[in-house]
């Protein structure tokens, strides 16, 4: 590290974009810059994305942001590393990739998972009894055994299984490792905060155990930058490189959600609504993920994998005009947020179901077959209603999700995309009957991954107090008692149509 050195450098891969932040050793965010890692699906429900794409769209971000913003890489004093969590990510003995990656979205495995519940009827509470989440299709051992099965050859070549974030360190450092915020979601032991034997032998996939790399804490000090890699980013050769945190982990801790009974939202591509414990919560039963915590903590979390991913599809069909019109993405939100207020709070009566992506639902209760839908409709409902029965749908599924705790919550801490909307903050506020904190900045995964460089490097004495130190005020939205009641009867309504419709989801599914 140079006497100068004052920065942190902040990579979060997402799941479609890499973002890069710099921050100050108080946890101010300076610049950003972001590229595009496009994703494939070679089948329906299949998504996956190329190694080397994530690699080189990561590198080239940080060389965008080095190059906008004019700060000296001499300047960074560390990198720290966050992206999305579990799938599989193989690399050959070379450090190669073996296959493109599957990612945690992938759908391939649900008749897998549904042989496996079959032939063990109590399978997927075992899953949960270790790991305190409800295993998703993408989840790292049932792909694992879905490439055994059906790509065996593929296996043959795998030297490394590991996940996203560990494959970016590999090619910054040559370091290999997992750490446990990833190891104990794959499925893993949560209370123990890493791999599981059992879960290994329960998948069938004892052989290929001894190809997961070794925990490392996620603030701990991976390696340092490789020439080759610094020549590839623009930063110093010889920069440490921390081994970081999965995305939702590391989101928290830029959050500033550390302390036990903080909540935090995350409304990007899907949501998860999260809860720090001091210790692993496996209530209620069968429902929700639970996360490993960088500092010896756990958030217990709930989730709709259809976040903002229902904006964009309805915006896609149905906002043709807006989007023409839109000189910029801030005026097209405008421009639809004004749209959705020329309709009254509760949609004139529309309601909407989140449930797009075609992966069902885990909260309140797990089903495979649930889908979207919009309930209510007359022939007096309009464009506007409709779009507003969106965003209000998803603000109910975030209530949906806290009440699916049953945990008193006070505040919410809210980060992504959808946090930078005032109207949807208030209405989150509004819907929930809770205070919502928007913290400032807007890459959070990246402070976070950061902010675990600044205790690697000493800066801070632990994830507590760095994350505490930096969450500076933010902006505040407060529940309007007018809407209280009428939100209320929506939300109602809203569990009514979950339970009420499970049957026909489960026929239109031939099950």
């Amino acid at each position: 590290m140079t006497a100068n050195a004052d920065l942190l450098l902040g990579i979060d891969a997402g799941t479609s974009i890499v973002k890069v932040a710099l921050f100050d050793r108080h946890g101010r965010e300076l610049a950003v810059a972001r590229r595009r890692t496009p994703l494939l699906s070679p089948h329906p429900t299949w998504s996956e994305t190329r190694m080397e794409e994530t690699w080189s769209m990561a590198a080239g971000a940080v060389r965008d942001l080095l190059g906008q913003s004019g700060i000296d890489s001499h300047r960074v004093a560390a990198v720290g590393l966050t992206g999305n969590m579990v799938g599989v990510w193989l690399m050959d003995a070379r450090g190669e990739p073996v296959r493109n990656a599957i990612l945690w979205n992938d759908g391939r495995t649900q008749s897998l998972i549904d042989r496996l519940s079959a032939a063990t009827p109590d399978f997927m509470s075992i899953v949960y009894q270790a790991s305190g989440s409800v295993m998703q299709q993408g989840c790292t051992l049932p792909l694992l055994r879905w490439l055994a099965e059906n790509e065996p050859e593929t296996l043959d070549r795998a030297a490394t299984i590991f996940c996203c974030k560990d494959w970016l360190c590999y090619r910054l450092t040559g370091a290999i490792q997992v750490d446990p915020t990833e190891a104990s979601v794959m499925p893993g032991d949560a209370r123990a905060r890493g791999y599981s034997d059992a879960m290994f032998e329960l998948f069938g996939l004892q052989p290929y155990r001894q190809r997961f790399p070794a925990l490392r804490a996620p603030e701990s000090v991976a390696g340092e930058l490789h020439a080759t890699a610094a020549d590839q980013t623009g930063l110093r050769a010889g920069t440490p490189v921390i081994v970081g945190a999965g995305d939702v982990p590391a989101s928290a801790v830029g959050l500033g959600a550390v302390r036990p009974g903080v909540a935090c939202t995350l409304l990007g591509t899907n949501i998860l609504n999260c809860l720090v414990m001091d210790t692993p919560s496996f209530e209620p039963v069968d429902t929700g993920l639970l996360f490993c915590l960088p500092g010896e903590r756990w958030l217990r979390a709930t989730v709709n994998v259809s976040g903002t991913t229902s904006l964009d599809w309805f915006i896609a069909q149905f906002c043709a005009q807006e989007s023409a019109a839109a000189t910029s993405q801030a005026d097209l939100f405008g421009r639809l947020e004004a749209l959705a207020q020329s309709s009254p709070v509760g949609a004139n009566g529309v309601l909407y179901l989140p449930y797009l992506s075609g992966l069902g639902i885990t909260t309140p209760f797990v089903e495979p077959a649930a889908r979207a839908e919009f309930f209510g409709l007359t022939d007096h409902h309009t464009r506007a209603d409709l779009l507003r029965a969106v965003y209000e749908g998803i603000a109910l599924s975030i209530r949906d999700g806290y009440a699916t705790l049953q945990q008193p919550v006070q505040e919410i801490r809210l980060s992504g995309g959808g946090a930078k909307s005032a109207f949807w903050s208030q209405m989150i506020a509004d819907c929930t009957g809770r205070h919502v904190i928007v913290p400032e900045g807007s890459e959070f995964g990246a402070r976070g991954a950061a902010l675990l460089a600044a205790v690697g490097l000493g800066w801070y004495t632990s994830v507590t107090e760095a994350a505490e130190a930096t969450a500076g005020s933010g902006r505040r939205y407060v529940p309007a008692p007018a809407y209280g009641e009428l939100y209320d009867r929506l939300y109602q309504v809203y569990q009514h149509l979950q339970y009420d419709l499970r049957p026909a989801w489960q026929k239109a599914a031939g099950r």
